[in-house]
C-alpha cells in the first residue's frame, strides 16, 4: 500500500480506572435523564413526549453498551457499530418528534 496513509477507524481501549468512572458518571447522568423524560411522558402522555422518552432511553442504551463491552460480553468491533446504530436511532427519534409536534399543532390551528 505505497503511497496510503491507513488510519484506524476505532482505537481499542485498555479497561482503566478511568474508563470505568467515565462509563459509571455517564451511565448515571444518562440513566437521570432518561428517567425525567419517562416522568415527563407519563405526565403528558403525548406522541412527541414519547418519542423525546425513547431517544433519551437511546442515550442510557449507549452506556449499556460501553458496560457491557468492558464487561467482554460486547466485542470492540461490535461496540463501535451498536454506537452508531443507536446515534441514529437517538437522531431519528428527536426528528420523529418534532415532526409529530408540527403536525400536532398544524392540525389544532396553532401558529408560530
Amino acid at each position: 500500500m505505497t503511497g496510503y496513509l491507513v488510519l484506524p477507524c476505532h482505537v481499542v481501549a485498555t479497561v482503566t480506572p478511568m474508563l470505568v468512572l467515565a462509563v459509571s458518571l455517564a451511565g448515571l447522568g444518562s440513566a437521570v435523564v432518561a428517567g425525567l423524560g419517562i416522568a415527563a411522558y407519563a405526565q403528558r402522555r403525548s406522541g412527541s413526549y414519547l418519542l423525546v422518552a425513547l431517544a433519551l432511553s437511546a442515550i442510557l442504551l449507549r452506556s449499556a453498551v460501553a458496560v457491557l463491552t468492558i464487561g467482554g460480553v460486547i466485542p470492540f468491533t461490535t461496540h463501535h457499530t451498536a454506537e452508531h446504530a443507536l446515534d441514529f436511532v437517538l437522531v431519528a427519534l428527536v426528528l420523529a418528534a418534532v415532526y409529530y409536534a408540527r403536525r400536532v399543532e398544524s392540525a389544532a390551528g396553532v401558529d408560530r
